[in-house]
């Protein structure tokens, strides 16, 4: 499993720099007023399914979504009361979140239960007024807004009857991804890097974007007056969207032997391949987001066996192993909660095999949050188009019944630690167990 290289560690010392002292992204606060952007329904005249698909898709929820709101103002708001250092930071959450109240100088917004335009959270108007970014590197909302009459997109010679167009390369390119998806925490750490990702792999060396797989071409019309074209859907479907995770990963499980005396030892082996995503899986969000391998064997008489992973003793490996320990203690601050002993890390069943990047706070424990993230624990997560191998060595036990034994591998995927959304009482769909793919195998017992 590869980690971070050295390319990205370097570049975050750089880039701290810019963060520490206030980049051209900083300055783009108050810069322009909500009336200087349309509403998405005034798009919605003319671009009427453009609209319906970016309702539909987390762009438009960035700053509405139940466990965006829980983050910011259970956390993030009062971590930075109680420690302000962190206090641009957590405003800055909103650069992305709700882009049209940091450009308005209305930070924080107001709560979405008010209505106001920070609930149009990344709008139609925001994107397609945007003509680069400030720097050398997309991250950290440094995109930089031209709001007016003229709106940006890929395509040239296009007329409007309402707005004037222009073409805009930079729409396409992932680097306009990357100023939102690529995200450095006050200490330097890289805490979302996908679109850094996805320039260290194999599909941007061969030209393949984020749009690409995100906003995918369909023939068709951008609008209700032009003509038909290839047209780029407005999905922007990822982590939330059940379609897009589907078969992202790949496996395969098989037995070292098909047949096996009842008192000896098999070892299985599970393949899993990252065949879908340009990123490593799991990627953005991180901290907040869990992969895992689970594998269970079952006999002819129907009784069932929980398999733990062969450990691999590389270093930092007890955080890629479900296990009974405690963590997320740095929430005691914004909690109000000083004598708060964490809670249960992973929330699976002891012994699976986690696919995940442990954040880790300036003490050292395993952190939510992202804006407390000094350094991190082993990257073990599967990038792209690599394949890794598990093993699982499993002694039977005596009261096995001889005949077929049928094992299950899963891997499954939760949105949000369920320990954590339990405690924070976010809605249950952010921690549903989301099966990612499944395999099986078998292998006979005799006497």
């Amino acid at each position: 499993m590869r980690i971070l290289s050295p390319l990205l560690a370097a570049l975050a010392l750089i880039l701290l720099a810019a963060w520490v002292l206030g980049g051209p992204a900083i300055e783009s606060r108050g810069a322009h007023p909500y009336d200087a952007f349309e509403k998405p329904a005034a798009c919605r005249a003319c671009h009427r399914d453009f609209y319906r698909q970016w309702r539909q898709s987390m762009m438009s929820q960035a700053y509405t979504h139940h466990w965006d709101e829980i983050e910011y103002w259970d956390l993030a708001v009062p971590h930075a009361e109680k420690d302000p250092s962190f206090k641009e930071a957590q405003e800055g959450c909103n650069g992305c979140h709700a882009p049209l109240a940091w450009l308005a100088g209305d930070v924080p917004p107001p709560r979405p239960a008010a209505g106001s335009r920070a609930n149009e959270s990344v709008s139609c108007d925001l994107c397609h007024t945007v003509t680069g970014f400030a720097g050398d590197t997309p991250f950290n909302f440094n995109w930089v807004s031209s709001p007016g009459r003229v709106k940006y997109g890929p395509k040239p010679g296009v007329e409007s009857p309402h707005h004037d167009t222009q073409r805009s390369d930079f729409l396409s390119s992932a680097e306009f991804c990357g100023t939102c998806h690529n995200e450095m925490s006050p200490f330097g750490a890289w805490v979302k890097s996908t679109q850094l990702e996805w320039a260290e792999g194999p599909y941007a060396a061969e030209g393949v974007r984020c749009q690409d797989c995100h906003a995918p071409r369909a023939w068709g019309r951008s609008a209700s007056m032009g003509e038909e074209a290839w047209v780029a859907q407005h999905l922007f479907h990822g982590a939330h969207d059940d379609g897009k995770l589907a078969g992202a990963v790949e496996i395969r499980i098989h037995p070292d032997e098909r047949e096996v005396p009842y008192d000896g030892v098999v070892m299985l082996t599970a393949q899993l391949f990252n065949a879908k995503a340009g990123h490593r899986i799991p990627t953005g969000s991180v901290e907040d987001r869990i992969v895992w391998l689970h594998v269970t064997a079952t006999d002819a008489a129907g009784k069932t066996w929980h398999l733990p992973v062969d450990p691999k003793g590389f270093d930092g490996e007890d955080y890629t192993i479900a296990a009974d320990v405690l963590a997320y203690q740095d929430l005691a601050v914004p909690l109000g909660r000083p004598d708060f002993p964490g809670v249960q890390r992973d929330g699976e069943p002891v012994g699976d095999r986690i696919y995940r990047k442990a954040y880790l706070d300036p003490e050292g424990r395993m952190t939510m949050m992202q804006w407390n993230t000094q350094s991190f624990g082993v990257d073990y997560r599967l990038g792209p188009r690599e394949t890794v191998l598990e093993t699982f060595t499993w002694d039977m036990p005596d009261d096995i019944a001889v005949g077929r034994v049928t094992v299950a591998a899963s891997l499954n995927y939760r949105k949000l630690v369920k320990p954590v959304a339990d405690l924070l009482e976010v809605p249950d769909d952010e921690e549903e167990l989301i099966v990612i793919n499944r395999a099986e195998t078998w292998f006979e017992v005799y006497d």
